[in-house]
């Protein structure tokens, strides 16, 4: 039995933004553990341990409150009111605010967009500063509708690759996609650092940092250094053993080896490193560690120092445990050539992904590649270890029970502290999206709930035992916007499963799409039927299939029952599950035929009828009103495999497989550009759309 909250920890929960009840659906309320709420209370700051110390913390915080005279940070959407908090200031209260231009002003009154700091001193002398954002009211819709292709960049080995899909494949697709395909974008997985490691992890969604993006995807010929070589004999080397590892996996059937393919990419890169820069590179690279300051510093100490002592920091000595330490600066020093080659790849990363959206734009995409932002990262990578002040020790992002998993999930990702990043301006997250917009046409961000709240599960605790913890889901949202617009970007927020009430309303009222699949898309205050097209909102990416779904020719035949019976992942007879399949794709191709979508193919006489469903899907795609229709690029040639199963971990190779074609075959992107099944899938987007 859950044990009372009471009434004291229940106020001072609300009052720190902690939940005490969460609602699964709108008919069903769940009260929070006394202990899920102290734990979270713990993790910002606050004893709730015993009954007297709840007593206190909460009159010290009721105390703190009626004091104050502004919060950390305040929002202020151009054009509009407020913010309230500057209204509630008492009478003949006098404001100075220094912009982040540099400029004073006394009023709010035409204010730039930016960061700013505001100093309020009131008639009694009481004075507070704050951080104040201003923002656009919204990201301005994107013009006309544009279609584009799905993929995990892993997974595209073109004959150039090293054994994975390089930012090389990247700049390549998009240029042929755009030319060709008439394609207005290109979305791809998470490109941050992963956590090094044997063996890595590979799941882009657990990555060491989102601050920086991996060298691993580098495309080692496009370093103009690459040429300079001293030791061009170990170079050819290399290459030949990375050609032998693209044909294992291309020809031979074997899964991409992340880890073997950043040891022939490190080695490859430490010579190249040795090579000088010539004097506008060596100005290109002090601009670029100029522009990341501290963050870029401490990334690349992180990684050196994991090179010494393991990539958890939690196990390395005491003293190098806190990045701001006299042992960690002296092993700066001792480690600064390691510390210098980090630095180096990372601007390194940043070109080539830099490159790559410019070849996207010049190929004639609206909006070019679309980069996905994951929730958080490794608890024992670099931005865990720089950031410790502004996450929560102790505890796990996750999801609460539902009715796809009673159990809840436990993501192993240390969430943000809500308090700190306010007291701070929200200064790692701005960093964040400003580094991320700098090559970006658009962004997709995982879990978009997360902006307003997080399933905190406390470490060593079952994620029932979680509750979720508030954030400020206006300054989030304000600085989101703030950043995108000043990078002319539009943000998709992947807002699928359980959405709080009026999130989706909030995201649209600032210009944040939303993410649309089809399968899910049904009358759910209704009859439960299939959506019909017009139903669609406007405001979203619409899509067949993701890379944690089956893909949309393993769901039309059912082959995703059959692959998670073989895995003994069903929770209930397999019959059943082939029975709910079955009827749950025959409803949607009862309303595509209805509609006349499964009619005049483009594959001409030869389309299979698999072929012709997967065709008709896209054609629904386009008679909803989204702005963006996505096609997952394995569904252009048949691919019948999911990138990842969710609930797996090594019952099945999650983000190791190449792009196959519907025999199980790894197709190239050079022939995914002469593939007659992606073109004629391409030909309905380009002639319907």
């Amino acid at each position: 039995m859950t044990e009372p909250l009471g009434e004291d920890l229940t106020r001072l929960a609300a009052l720190h933004g902690v939940a005490v009840s969460f609602q699964p659906s709108p008919d069903r309320t769940v009260t929070a553990s006394a202990a899920a709420v102290t734990r979270a209370l713990a993790a910002l700051g606050v004893d709730a341990g015993t009954p007297e110390a709840t007593r206190a913390a909460l009159a010290a915080r009721e105390r703190e409150l009626a004091g104050r005279l502004l919060p950390p940070t305040v929002v202020r959407w151009s054009g509009g009111d407020g913010p309230d908090a500057l209204a509630d200031l008492p009478e003949g209260t006098r404001l100075l605010i220094e912009t982040e231009q540099g400029e004073t002003r006394a009023s709010l009154a035409q204010l730039p967009p930016g960061v700013h700091t505001v100093t309020a001193t009131a008639p009694d002398g009481r004075t507070a500063r704050a951080h104040l954002v201003v923002a656009p009211p919204r990201l301005p819709t994107p013009t006309g509708r544009s279609y584009g292709l799905l993929v995990q960049l892993y997974s595209l080995l073109s004959g150039r690759s090293w054994g994975m899909g390089d930012l090389g494949d990247l700049a390549e697709l998009a240029g042929w996609a755009g030319r060709a395909l008439g394609a207005g974008f290109v979305q791809v997985n998470p490109l941050h650092a992963a956590v090094p490691g044997a063996p890595t992890d590979p799941s882009p969604y657990r990555p060491s940092s989102r601050r920086f993006p991996d060298p691993v995807h580098l495309r080692i010929e496009d370093v103009p250094e690459f040429a300079y070589v001293t030791d061009p004999e170990r170079l050819r080397e290399l290459r030949e053993r990375a050609a032998r590892l693209r044909e294992t996996v291309l020809g031979k059937g074997a899964l991409i080896d992340r880890d073997a393919v950043w040891e022939l990419k490190r080695e490859a890169l430490e010579l190249i490193a040795a090579v000088s820069l010539g004097p506008g590179r060596r100005a290109a690279y002090c601009d670029f560690l100029a522009r990341e300051g501290q963050s870029l510093e401490d990334h690349a100490t992180w990684c050196a120092l994991a090179e010494v002592h393991g990539s958890d920091w939690h196990r390395w000595p005491q003293g190098l445990r806190d990045p701001r330490s006299a042992d960690t600066a002296r092993a700066r020093l001792e480690l600064m050539d390691r510390v210098d080659l980090h630095s180096r790849l990372a601007w390194l990363t940043d070109t080539q992904l830099t490159a790559a959206q410019r070849t996207a734009r010049e190929a004639g995409m609206p909006l070019g590649i679309v980069h996905d932002l994951a929730v958080g990262v490794h608890p024992g990578g670099a931005d865990a270890w720089a950031q410790q002040d502004h996450l929560a020790a102790g505890m796990s992002v996750g999801a609460p029970p539902d009715a796809f998993n009673a159990r809840g999930q436990d993501w192993g990702l240390p969430p943000w502290r809500p308090d700190r990043l306010a007291e701070s301006g929200y200064a790692p997250y701005r960093r964040l999206l400003r580094a991320l917009f700098r090559y970006a046409g658009a962004l997709r961000i995982d879990h978009v709930m997360g902006l307003f709240r997080l399933w905190w599960v406390p470490q060593g605790e079952p994620p029932t035992e979680g509750t979720y913890v508030r954030y400020d889901a206006e300054a989030m949202l304000a600085l989101l916007v703030l950043e995108a617009s000043r990078a002319g970007a539009v943000v998709i927020g992947e807002d699928l499963g359980t959405v709080e009430p009026g999130v989706r309303e909030a995201l649209r009222e600032r210009g944040v799409l939303g993410t649309s699949v089809l399968w899910f898309e049904r009358d759910w205050d209704g009859d439960g039927r299939p959506l019909a097209p017009d139903a669609w909102r406007a405001d979203c990416l619409a899509t067949a299939t993701t890379h944690d779904l089956p893909s949309t020719a393993a769901r039309l035949t059912g082959e995703h029952v059959e692959l998670r019976d073989r895995l003994d992942l069903l929770n209930r007879p397999v019959e059943e599950e082939r029975a709910e399949a079955a009827a749950d794709t025959g409803e949607w191709l009862d309303l595509l035929s209805r509609l006349d979508l499964l009619q005049g193919t483009g594959g001409g006489a030869d389309t299979s009828s698999e072929e012709a469903e997967i065709q008709a899907v896209h054609r629904f795609l386009l008679r909803t009103p989204a702005r963006m229709i996505g096609v997952w690029l394995p569904d252009a040639v048949g691919d019948r495999r999911p990138q990842n199963l969710p609930g797996t971990w090594d019952q099945y190779p999650n983000w190791r497989l190449p792009v196959a074609d519907a025999e199980g075959r790894p197709v190239t992107l050079e022939e995914l550009a002469a593939s007659s099944r992606l073109h004629a899938l391409m030909e309905v987007l380009r002639e319907e759309g």
